[in-house]
């Protein structure tokens, strides 16, 4: 409890890796996940029994197999967070590679189980969503990137960053998922940001979003569909969004109680996409506020530990990583409320979704790898040693 208090120690050479690890991992971040993977559990255990009776299944079906991608994606997590930054900046890379090639792919073998857009691929006992695993490794890439560029004599890393996300997002809007599309452009002009973009660049990153947007809605009838629906002053009450926006009206402060809730007989996406309407019935707005704590503790920890990092890469990298878990909350919970348009995206580690589960624990893996505490790993130590001398 002190060292997560007042923060690791530096690690001691020849120690063990386990006890080195722990001592250098950040305990609060770690804490919050867990309890955020349980929290998920918790609701699953009401969501997902309605859905597997209309499906013919055991009713804790889901919650059984979200169990078994729960270990898998704390294995990953938990391997990924003893690598060393070098050695994540290698997996990134080969791993952006494989998972754009999927990408590309998707059109030819990949499908969309009845909802419109191909972005699975049917594995039979399972689906696989190539842009939940391409997100984590294009922020490496990007990182690597625009790292290269700040070095005397580097190559336009910056520019060659811009390229790859207008390809990314191209392929993603194809598809169409405008959501994660989304994502990848703020993931992008986060890092940009960080890494010193010009504030006119910024500003033209901003007036091409709203052309695209501006299209997508010209040119898509999903798309025109569901942003119309947002801007309606009427909420048809047989929608998701309708449903969701009573369960989350009917739970109040302390909520319904635990069973209680109606809206997961009605909402098809109840363990998915609209988890958070199930916890705010059920328990209210106390629930909503651990989560949404939880999700800050995350971010804000990895930030604060970033800030004093002195190698770009790693501060470009975790900061990209850390932004985009904590936006992808947002937008979720944002859906719900009707804040934002409706949106097919995860909860992250609450929402029910093998590809989700296992490539947030990737990420986190990685961040979790970026934020531990290592010798002379501190920019602050660039100033005591000047001190020093």
């Amino acid at each position: 409890m002190t060292e997560m208090v007042y923060g690791a120690t530096a690690p001691t050479h020849g120690d063990p890796i386990l006890p080195r690890w722990w001592r250098t991992i950040d305990k609060w971040s770690v804490s919050s996940i867990l309890l955020l993977f349980a929290i998920g559990l918790l609701l699953g255990l009401a969501a997902s029994p309605p859905l597997a009776a209309r499906n013919g299944l055991d009713p804790f079906h889901y919650v059984e197999r979200q169990v078994i991608f729960g270990v898998i994606a704390f294995a990953v997590m938990f391997v990924t967070t003893m690598m060393s930054p070098q050695m994540v900046r290698r997996l990134g890379v080969i791993g952006f590679f494989l998972a754009f090639a999927a990408l590309i792919m998707l059109p030819v073998v990949g499908t969309d189980f009845g909802k419109g857009a191909v972005r699975w691929y049917s594995l039979g006992f399972a689906s696989l969503q190539p842009s939940e695993f391409l997100k984590p490794v294009y922020v490496i890439i990007v990182a690597w990137l625009m790292a290269a560029s700040l070095e005397i004599g580097g190559p336009p890393g910056k520019s060659m960053s811009l390229v790859l996300t207008l390809v990314v997002v191209g392929f993603l809007a194809m598809q169409p998922d405008f959501g994660q599309a989304a994502l990848v452009l703020f993931g992008w002009g986060v890092m940009y940001f960080i890494a010193g973009a010009p504030f006119m660049l910024i500003v033209g990153a901003a007036v091409f979003v709203v052309l695209g947007g501006m299209f997508a809605y010209e040119n898509s009838e999903h798309f025109a569909r569901r942003i119309d629906g947002f801007l309606s002053p009427d909420i048809d009450p047989t929608t998701q969004i309708g449903y969701a926006t009573n369960a989350i009206r009917e739970g109040g402060i302390f909520g319904v109680g635990v069973g209680e809730g109606q809206v997961k007989w009605s909402l098809p996406d109840a363990h998915t996409d609209f988890i958070i309407a199930v916890a705010a019935e059920e328990y209210g707005l106390f629930l909503i506020m651990v989560i949404i704590g939880l999700y800050a503790t995350v971010v804000v920890r990895s930030f604060v530990r970033l800030i004093r990092e002195r190698d770009p890469f790693i501060r470009l990298a975790g900061t990209g990583l850390a932004a985009m878990f904590g936006v992808q909350a947002l937008i979720n919970m944002g859906v719900a409320v009707r804040l934002l348009p409706a949106k097919g995206m995860t909860l992250p580690f609450v929402s029910y979704g093998g590809s989700s589960l296992i490539a947030t624990g990737f990420a986190l893996g990685m961040l979790l790898a970026f934020t531990r505490t290592r010798p002379q790993g501190r920019i602050d130590d660039v100033f005591a040693g000047g001190r020093g001398r």
